[in-house]
């Protein structure tokens, strides 16, 4: 626990499970969300030194010719090394590498948000047990959904191949891990009114009055 009187929530689930719409069923209560993947792209800014490191690591060619990092082409040399090992060796140093600058940005975030003299607040992180931040999270939600669904929403929203999705999906931990591990789990395979349900629960077990 960083800050005593405000309350983590941890936000976690696989790519494509939908924790966005969670956090908006938050916003919805008055309770703020931190999205890690903005947060990604940020510390990753032409000029920072989360790029420089990413640059030494996997090679100048994730650069872009405007300075800009490379994302669809670093996930590409990530996701897609065919060799199972190399694959989990690159995945666990684009980690160490990022998870270090973004969570110095969200512990900034968490220090505004209780001096704010916010109660809760929701850190939206795909690798929250990854990051080790799970550990600095009072409770853990894990979002989950249909196989399919996933699939079908990762390919809509990045563009790509339904055999990318799978891969990448591939690499990520299983639903069990998060029934496991969280305090509690949310389904996203319903609609929105579902969900509210759900988060309603959930803030009626924590107490929380807005």
């Amino acid at each position: 626990m960083l800050h005593e009187k405000l309350k983590v929530i941890g936000l976690t689930g696989g790519s494509g499970a939908g924790k966005g719409e969670v956090s908006l069923c938050f916003l919805s209560h008055g309770i703020k969300s931190l999205d890690t993947d903005k947060v990604s792209r940020y510390v990753c800014e032409p000029g920072k030194p989360c790029l420089a490191e990413l640059a030494e690591e996997f090679g100048s060619q994730i650069i872009k010719p405007d300075g800009t990092l490379d994302r669809r082409g670093l996930a590409h040399l990530v996701f897609n090394e065919p060799d199972e090992k190399l694959r989990a060796d690159k995945l666990a140093a684009l980690n160490r590498i990022t998870h270090r600058h973004i969570i110095a940005e969200i512990n900034d975030w968490l220090k505004a948000r209780a001096e704010a003299g916010d109660t809760l607040a929701v850190i939206d992180a795909p690798q929250l047990f990854e990051s080790g931040f799970d550990k600095h999270c009072d409770y853990i939600i894990g979002v989950i959904a249909e196989y399919e669904v996933r699939i079908r929403r990762i390919v809509s929203r990045d563009n790509i191949s339904h055999e990318s999705a799978e891969k990448r999906l591939s690499a990520q931990k299983s639903d069990d891990f998060f029934i496991k591990n969280c305090d509690f789990i949310v389904y996203n395979d319903g609609g929105l009114e579902a969900l509210e349900g759900q988060v309603d629960v959930i803030l009626e077990k924590l107490n929380y009055e807005g």
